[in-house]
């Protein structure tokens, strides 16, 4: 027998599960005093933090919160929502952070579907969520929380029966003795994705998943003990990268942003020392782009990451003037964020402009702690020659993928199919394996970083009586990378205007979600029938000019 096997087990004290909560512990023992949070006039420090979030838990268990409970929270960047991304799972619970830019209908289906037991609210999105809160089908939500915030002012509308955030948080026990997951295969997010279908797919994370691509982001940028973020990228969008938790493990210091305009990035910066910050390309474009006045002072060296839409060689040169260094990374919400990272050579440095915005615009390689992504044949499931011209799909293994989609198995199974993770997006790999997405097998739209399925919006088009068929494809846009552009053939006689097309589309969706253009005219249809939206993508001049 062999003797590795015997006596060797596992035990409380050679084994314990992964998990991020384990991050906050440490910094607030080892950097008790050292500055965690920054929002407007509030200051807190990591022992103070520490101490909030496991109140929170306190509370939400004396609520009547069990293990694998959903909390869903509609915050911006703000200090509860910090605090949620420690203080729930710490209560053994799963935390759903709410997109704020969705309609209510959404927003319903999703606290439905999630089962949510509680909502924490912002005054912001009030008025939102009283506008779902009738839409919904069950009667799962038991506890309504309302935040105040002196940097937004009143709610417009009250929420019956809500119980104040700080109130709340009150009841707990700021020494509340949480438990870490016996399993770290246990849930501790869960976040929707539109992917190709109407309804929204639950992806589910776990607190291995969580904790390995958190020391990922930081191996990947060198992110430093102390380091300050900026909370550009909004924490409901893949639990902001896992950055929470990153931060966390760094004992950084989380500058809260409530909204993302210049002035107010450029403030922060100047005034908070800022390091790191990440997000869409049309943050980062939105920068470069501001009046010099407003960068003046801006401190120099500040890191930053982008995803979605490759950096173009006029960004990366406009970061290099403000001196900011710019990394692209690459991910889906099904492996928390990004997964790879297009690791910079010092080699690229010599080369001119052009030729660094061909390098930097690449997916990249996979993240530390990701076990493999490679670019396979879907059909044979084996590698595409790192030829950099023969086409795959990009799919991901490992750690830093989610357990699956909930109440969905279906989905999940073909997600996963053949142990890889698929992805829907087809790539090349270059002979230094570096991944270069080519086109989208989805018909994903990704405006401004927001993923838009084209088939909710053409469900939504479908919905107008003048309405035969429609089709929705990418449209370029300089600002939001690509906008919906919908192809419409009216029945006969019909009498409508692009523009009532687009306020009945308003009346269905998300405003990000909503065609910017409308061409009216017949489709281009197969024999059998089938639109064929590789023409319609020609017509507009988008990167999916190709029939998959």
């Amino acid at each position: 027998m062999n003797p590795y096997s015997q006596h060797l087990d596992r035990n409380a004290a050679n084994f314990s599960a992964i998990t991020p909560l384990d991050f906050i512990r440490r910094s607030a023992e080892v950097y008790p005093t050292r500055l965690a949070v920054v929002h407007g006039d509030i200051r807190r420090n990591w022992q103070q933090t520490y101490q909030r979030s496991r109140q929170l838990a306190s509370a939400l268990q004396r609520a009547g919160v069990e293990k694998n409970d959903t909390v869903a929270v509609i915050l911006p960047n703000t200090p509860p929502m910090v605090e949620a991304h420690f203080g729930v799972p710490m209560a053994g619970a799963v935390l759903n952070a709410l997109n704020t830019r969705l309609d209510p209908e959404t927003i319903a289906f999703m606290l439905d579907h999630g089962e949510a037991k509680v909502l924490v609210v912002d005054p912001e999105f009030a008025k939102l969520i009283a506008q779902a809160l009738p839409l919904r089908k069950t009667q799962h939500l038991r506890t309504i929380i309302t935040v105040e915030d002196a940097l937004y002012g009143p709610a417009p509308v009250q929420l019956e029966g809500a119980i104040d955030y700080e109130a709340f948080i009150a009841q707990g026990d700021a020494q509340f003795d949480w438990q870490r997951p016996a399993d770290e295969w246990d849930a501790i997010a869960l976040n929707y994705t539109s992917g190709t279908t109407g309804d929204p797919k639950g992806v589910v994370y776990h607190h291995r998943g969580a904790a390995l691509n958190a020391i990922s982001a930081i191996l990947e940028w060198d992110m430093p003990k102390h380091a300050v973020y900026l909370w550009t990228l909004p924490m409901f969008h893949c639990n902001g990268w896992c950055f929470p938790w990153a931060v966390a493990a760094r004992a950084g210091v989380n500058v809260c942003l409530r909204r993302v305009e210049p002035a107010a990035v450029f403030n922060a910066m100047r005034e908070h020392g800022v390091t790191h910050y990440c997000g869409a390309p049309i943050v980062h474009g939105m920068l470069v782009n501001a009046p010099v006045a407003l960068k003046e002072g801006v401190p120099a060296g500040v890191k930053a990451m982008v995803a979605g839409a490759a950096p173009p060689a006029s960004m990366i040169e406009g970061m290099e003037e403000m001196g900011f260094d710019l990394t692209h990374v690459y991910g889906l919400t099904e492996v928390y964020g990004p997964a790879t990272v297009c690791a910079k050579h010092d080699a690229w440095q010599t080369l001119d402009i052009g030729e660094r915005a061909q390098l930097n615009a690449r997916q990249g390689v996979r993240y530390h702690l990701e076990q493999d992504a490679q670019v396979l044949d879907p059909e044979t499931m084996q590698p595409v020659p790192w030829d950099g011209e023969t086409m795959g799909e990009i799919m991901f293994r490992g750690n830093i993928a989610m357990k699956g989609y909930l109440k969905n198995p279906a989905a999940t199974e073909k997600a996963f199919a053949g142990g890889w993770f698929h992805s829907g997006d087809l790539a090349v790999q270059y002979p230094d394996g570096y991944i270069k997405i080519k086109d989208r097998s989805k018909d994903i739209i990704i405006s401004g970083g927001e993923n838009i399925s084209s088939i909710e919006v053409e469900d939504a088009l479908y919905r107008h009586p003048a309405v035969l068929a429609a089709a929705v494809v990418a449209k370029p846009d300089p600002k939001w990378g690509e906008t919906p552009c919908a192809f419409v053939e009216l029945k006969d006689g019909a009498d409508v205007t692009p523009e009532d097309i687009v306020l009945h589309c308003k009346k269905h969706l998300a405003g990000f979600k909503v065609p910017r253009a409308v061409v009216f005219g017949p489709l281009p249809k197969t024999s059998t029938g089938k639109i064929q939206k590789f023409e319609l993508r020609k017509q507009v001049g988008s990167a999916q000019a190709i029939d998959v």
